[in-house]
């Protein structure tokens, strides 16, 4: 078939991997003047298949509650809001239950195992290399309520078939010396040991080319204005679009795959397709290390703040924090000076904090975490999106697993609730 890919960031491209890999004629087409510009431009860096725990859990609501008003907290919800806004925000707690939370955990975690198995495959096969670090990651714990829960977390990840170790202070340190200054405020921790990191853009970049030099069409500088749909059959069979020189028209196709973060929900709607995502905005750093003896190598996780970094190189990655403000993309320092102090707190000396490269950008969110995909109602449509701070665990098992959809097979996550 001839498959149209609408969005280059890693949902897009891992997508065009796997179709292309089938034998499709695949065209990828982006926005911006190159792939992983958007969301994937400088994420968390990790590929946590330990945490697949949503955010819509039992103990978000009293959380947020907290939260209201402070503006460094991790999940910001800014006032006046737009219904679209309330609505998610409304399907959010309702996934916070006890009982939706488990099954959705369930859910991403199963997907999470399969994606960790195919971006092994990948990266065996085409050789990319993206700065992948391979030591695990660790979730540290700075209260005793999160700690206590830590148990429960392994026994869960286990019944999913994911690896990982419940780990006192002393074990925390063993596996990350550079804690040695906040050691005192560290009461536990979650070791993923089968978790990984890597720079999600230098992959993004890395595999479009190879699949570039493989035959694969891609087309930079053109905005999708709409969906084709065959009015006969009611099938979608292309795609509107203003490319870069002005120049409108269809492009026709068999399929097309919404891989569009955020702005898949704005195309599915024009044709009636109503997706429940919400652009959440997050925030990172990217600084140069200037004390190896000082900066971390295993990738970590703050619970509480939901912090996280990854070591990219020679630089660390800091990012984390959620705020629920629509399309808009300005950035509010405050939020990236949480993550500078919670650097300089942590690992005092280690980076060279006036050289951070500071960024922020939109992720698809879904209320429930899962993301959407698989079949649209309408003949032609396919959704891969909704990834929300997962995109980059989840990317190429969502990718495989979409390929596995279009071509009839059956793509073999247990529990996963792809759309068919």
């Amino acid at each position: 078939m001839r498959i149209l890919i609408v969005g280059a960031g890693l949902e897009g491209v891992t997508t065009a991997w796997y179709l292309a890999r089938d034998g499709h004629e695949v065209i990828v087409m982006e926005t911006r003047e190159g792939p992983g510009l958007e969301t994937s431009y400088a994420n968390g860096g990790q590929i946590s298949v330990s945490h697949p725990e949503p955010w819509a859990n039992p103990q978000a609501p009293l959380q947020i509650l907290r939260w209201l008003g402070k503006e460094d907290a991790p999940l910001l919800f800014r006032f006046p809001a737009e219904w679209a806004r309330w609505r998610w925000g409304l399907s959010f707690l309702r996934n916070c239950t006890k009982g939706r939370s488990r099954h959705n955990t369930r859910a991403i975690a199963a997907l999470a195992g399969r994606s960790l198995a195919c971006l092994r495959e990948l990266r065996s096969e085409t050789g990319l290399d993206y700065n992948c670090e391979t030591r695990g990651v660790l979730h540290l714990f700075f209260t005793d309520a999160d700690a206590a829960r830590a148990p429960e977390r392994a026994q869960i990840l286990s019944d999913c078939g994911l690896n990982a170790e419940v780990v006192d202070r002393e074990r925390c340190l063993e596996l990350e010396p550079a804690l040695a200054a906040s050691a005192e405020q560290v009461k536990g921790g979650l070791y993923g040991i089968d978790d990984e990191s890597g720079d999600a853009r230098q992959f993004t970049v890395g595999l479009a080319e190879l699949l570039e030099r493989k035959g694969v069409e891609f087309r930079y500088g053109v905005k999708v204005r709409g969906l084709g749909v065959e009015k006969s059959k009611g099938r979608v069979d292309g795609v509107d679009i203003v490319d870069a020189e002005g120049r409108t028209g269809m492009i026709f196709a068999d399929a097309v795959v919404l891989a569009a973060g955020p702005w898949s929900q704005r195309i599915a709607a024009r044709v009636g397709e109503r997706l429940p995502i919400y652009p959440v905005k997050g925030y990172s750093i990217t600084v140069p290390v200037i004390d190896e003896a000082l900066a971390p190598r295993v990738s970590l996780t703050d619970e509480a703040r939901r912090i996280v970094c990854a070591r990219l190189g020679s630089h660390l990655r800091v990012a984390g924090t959620a705020e629920l403000a629509g399309f808009d993309v300005s950035p509010n320092p405050e939020r990236t000076q949480t993550l500078m102090r919670w650097v300089e707190t942590h690992f005092p000396g280690a980076v060279d904090l006036p050289k951070a490269e500071t960024w922020c950008g939109l992720r698809p969110a879904t209320p429930s975490n899962v993301p959407i995909i698989g079949a649209s109602r309408l003949p032609g449509l396919w959704f891969n999106t909704g990834h929300g701070t997962l995109g980059w665990t989840l990317a190429c098992g969502s990718a495989n697993a979409l390929a596995d959809l279009i071509a009839g097979r059956d793509p073999s996550v247990a529990g996963f609730p792809f759309l068919t």
